[in-house]
């Protein structure tokens, strides 16, 4: 028992390296571009257009688009733990009235911050720490792994299927670039009754391809797996009407599907997200949640956004159009730039993945790529993504689709870099440099999540 004297002296027993766990220990930082305010920014998958939501020129809500205030009197007290309003504005919107399913209802929802609540719940649910897998399918987004780690759960690799030579399908589930290994996926549960969860994206990061629902279909019927596949659509408004999984959720007790508000409604700000489950799944959900997990600005500034027939909705119509505008452009323009290979992957998202090749009309390599990522960034202001070191990804870059303005000049910019390195900073398709930096600032890259 320390005396009086004694006090103030710390614990010589205390040794952080020892009383944490080692799996929190190993975690890396999540890292991003830090930004000056004068760059391009085409690396998050970030809305370039703004928020989904009239604004007036100031860029503050404009109150008489809608006749409604923000009430801010009332955040002396706790927010709705239910959110059952927020819910049900979030039902209408991916309520397919085609559909002759039942419809999905504010039971079959969980609302939390981000889709990476959802994420991380979902891990703590259904898996035991140090017992029980999940299975993701690189190229993937990173926080799977991440979460995973943290809650000390092994992930199982099961990696998408590159489609490495010829053209690229985009209407053809069996030869699409980055398809499901669905014979490996379905040979995996059968051996591994460990597995109890499954992390699945579509559209994917970083491939921007829509999964097969076919085959996300069959996994979910498969005899023996005793688990969830979460299907991640952060991207779907992207896609075509009928991509979304969401539906299905009345149909298949094992199906979670996430989505966000951070992308087509350009609210990554306010970190909302939402995971459509079966009522019990969804319970279990809401359960093991924070109280009071959603604040009370972001569920009025999302409550204002998705207001049916709304101006607000209506922004988020228009500047997905305008998005899907220049995807297309794009999608026509770097063909066109010597250097630039195939756009792998697919168009379902506000993103493409573009092949950088070692010379003109040469091979993909990822060293090339990753000096056009660096000069791209410290020398023309313009931010994208190395994602060379991914599986089936060599030699590529993920884009993000800008503004009209924004793709102009990462079109003009990325012609002027490739010309700078054929013209004198290239050698049989290494870039001339120090080779220790150079593996140095790759693997700063590939640790960079998606």
């Amino acid at each position: 028992m320390a005396v009086d004297g004694d006090l103030g002296r710390p614990s010589r027993a205390f040794n952080l390296e020892t009383a944490a766990r080692p799996n929190i220990l190993a975690l890396k930082p999540y890292s991003d571009y830090k930004d000056d305010g004068t760059n391009v920014l085409l690396d998050a998958n970030e809305n370039a257009y703004g928020p989904a939501l009239a604004l007036d020129s100031k860029g503050k809500l404009d109150d008489r688009e809608d006749g409604a205030e923000l009430n801010l009197k009332g955040l002396n007290r706790y927010p709705d733990p239910h959110q059952h309003e927020l819910k049900d504005l979030i039902c209408k919107l991916r309520n397919d009235p085609n559909r002759v399913s039942e419809p999905i209802s504010p039971s079959n929802l969980f609302v939390g911050v981000g889709s990476d609540e959802a994420i991380d719940a979902l891990i703590r649910c259904f898996c035991v720490p140090g017992t029980d897998k999940l299975l993701t399918c690189p190229p993937t987004y990173g926080m799977y792994a991440v979460s995973a780690q943290t809650n000390d759960v092994e992930v199982v690799h099961v990696p998408l299927i590159p489609n490495l030579a010829g053209a690229n399908s985009q209407s053809d589930p069996d030869t699409a670039d980055f398809r499901l290994d669905v014979d490996g996926i379905y040979h995996k549960l059968s051996q591994d009754p460990s597995i109890k969860l499954i992390y699945l994206t579509s559209p994917g990061n970083p491939t921007a391809s829509l999964l097969s629902q076919r085959s996300i279909l069959n996994l979910l019927e498969h005899p023996t797996y005793n688990g969830i596949i979460c299907v991640d659509e952060a991207y779907i408004d992207f896609s075509p009407p009928s991509a979304s999984l969401a539906a299905f959720v009345t149909q298949y007790p094992n199906l979670v599907v996430m989505q966000t508000l951070s992308k087509a409604f350009g609210l990554a700000g306010i970190r909302l997200g939402a995971a459509f489950a079966s009522p019990e799944v969804a319970q279990l959900l809401n359960n093991m949640k924070a109280p009071y997990n959603v604040s009370e600005p972001t569920s009025q500034i999302a409550t204002r956004a998705l207001q049916p027939d709304g101006p607000h909705l209506q922004r988020m119509h228009e500047h997905r159009q305008a998005i899907v505008a220049q995807r297309t452009r794009l999608i026509e323009e770097l063909p066109k730039i010597p250097g630039i290979g195939r756009l792998r992957g697919g168009f379902a998202a506000n993103f493409l993945l573009v092949e950088v090749l070692n010379q003109p009309k040469g091979k993909p390599d990822s060293a090339v790529a990753l000096r056009v990522y660096e000069r791209l960034a410290e020398h023309r202001e313009v931010v994208v993504r190395f994602r060379g070191k991914e599986h089936g990804c060599e030699g590529c870059l993920r884009v993000t689709v800008g503004t009209k303005t924004e793709v102009t000049k990462f079109l003009t910019e990325l012609r002027g870099v490739l010309q700078q390195i054929y013209d004198g900073a290239v050698s049989n398709g290494t870039p001339k440099g120090d080779p220790v930096r150079e593996e140095q600032r790759e693997s700063e890259e590939n640790a960079v999540l998606a």
